[in-house]
């Protein structure tokens, strides 16, 4: 057993594996060995580990801690080597800094340091395909959990939530992702002579104020107002004198629980009306929501409070994640990590301070059930 580490020191440690999806570069298991005591179930698929890590300590609740140890590329620019942790002003420099070796660190080392008198059970997923197509990740993992009857009561997702300051915000849910595809057929003409064709710039022109942009519901305590937004369009030959003989746009709407893929098909049929045309709606995630007054997100809304003195926002704003796929089984879970302000991006980096913190609330959070 590997003699016992400070949060930073693990955080270190982690931060200097090269963990691109869907590889996790050996992280999975140097946890798994890192934790005593906890039974280890490995669900590997389509090149994707997963390994589901648990304890029973009593009777009471089981309390689940879940994350990711893929990172997308580091892609070209850093001013540092992304795989060789800098520390400079309070700073840790590396990729997965923020998204989200901290969170994992954080929750690994408060497990790993939790006194016995833990009332329920505990468990930790992790997986190495969140940032990839997440096929072969944590959904797999919860059907596995629901067919042996082991699904937690209550999950902590580690992602980072924080806006202007840390502790600032908790995620209560995610919107849905809904992507659109529209085919909107013409007749190619020359464009001396108009009349004679049939052109889909000209067609969607009057139609694009009504839909970029437009707000498909009012939104409510929990959800912003479901947005179109249309990320792409494409038509024609790049000529000057052949109009097109069709047109191509993507859109997408990050929806709540107001909007379903039904009612924007039905709003999309009405601006359209009679043209000639094809749409492809795919639904990538659906909403989820867990209640403000569940014990989950008060407990957690406390022990922000106790060690940072912030008064917490409950949040179901950004993207994705693999909370999409834990809801659904009823599990209530919430989602609290470090501040969001360079993820993905070149020169990843978070505070000593923030880690520190986080591994402060989750030993707190630990310590109420």
């Amino acid at each position: 057993m590997e003699k016992r580490l400070n949060v930073i020191d693990f955080f270190l440690k982690i931060l200097s594996v090269e963990s691109i999806t869907p590889d996790d570069g050996g992280l999975l298991s140097y946890i798994e060995n890192y934790l005593e005591g906890f039974e280890a179930t490995w669900i590997n698929e389509g090149g994707v580990k997963n390994v589901f890590l648990t304890k029973k300590f009593g009777e009471g609740k089981h309390l689940c801690f879940a994350g990711h140890l893929d990172v997308v590329p580091p892609g070209k620019g850093w001013d540092t080597n992304p795989f060789v942790p800098v520390i400079k002003d309070g700073y840790i420099y590396a990729r997965g800094t923020q998204d989200m070796k901290s969170g994992v660190a954080s929750f690994v080392q408060a497990v790993r340091d939790m006194d016995d008198d833990f009332s329920g059970r505990m468990s930790l997923l992790l997986t190495s395909d969140e940032e990839g197509d997440g096929t072969y990740g944590t959904q797999i993992v919860l059907r596995h959990l629901k067919e042996i009857d082991l699904l937690p009561d209550y999950c902590i997702i580690a992602e980072p939530t924080c806006e202007t300051v840390f502790g600032d915000a908790i995620k209560i849910g995610r919107r849905g992702s809904i992507n659109g595809y529209l085919h909107l057929k013409g007749k190619q003409g020359h464009a001396a002579y108009p009349e004679k064709a049939i052109n889909p710039i000209h067609n969607i022109a009057s139609i694009l104020p009504k839909i970029a942009g437009h707000n498909l519901d009012e939104g409510d305590d929990d959800f912003a107002p479901s947005k179109l937004v249309i990320t792409d369009i494409r038509s024609g030959m790049e000529v000057t004198n052949v109009t097109p003989n069709d047109l191509k746009m993507m859109f997408n709407v990050r929806n709540s629980t107001k909007t379903t893929q039904e009612s924007l098909k039905a709003f999309m049929e009405t601006q359209l009306g009679d043209l000639d045309y094809e749409i492809t709606l795919q639904q990538g995630s659906y909403p989820f929501i867990t209640n403000r007054e569940s014990y989950i997100v008060k407990a957690l809304s406390s022990a922000i409070k106790e060690e940072t003195g912030v008064v917490t926002k409950l949040s179901t704003a950004g993207g994705t994640s693999d909370g999409r796929h834990i809801s659904p089984y009823g599990i209530e879970v919430v989602e609290f990590g470090v501040r969001n302000d360079r993820i993905h991006g070149l020169n990843e980096r978070t505070t000593i301070k923030e880690v520190e913190e986080l591994y402060n609330i989750f030993a707190n959070m630990i310590k109420r059930f």
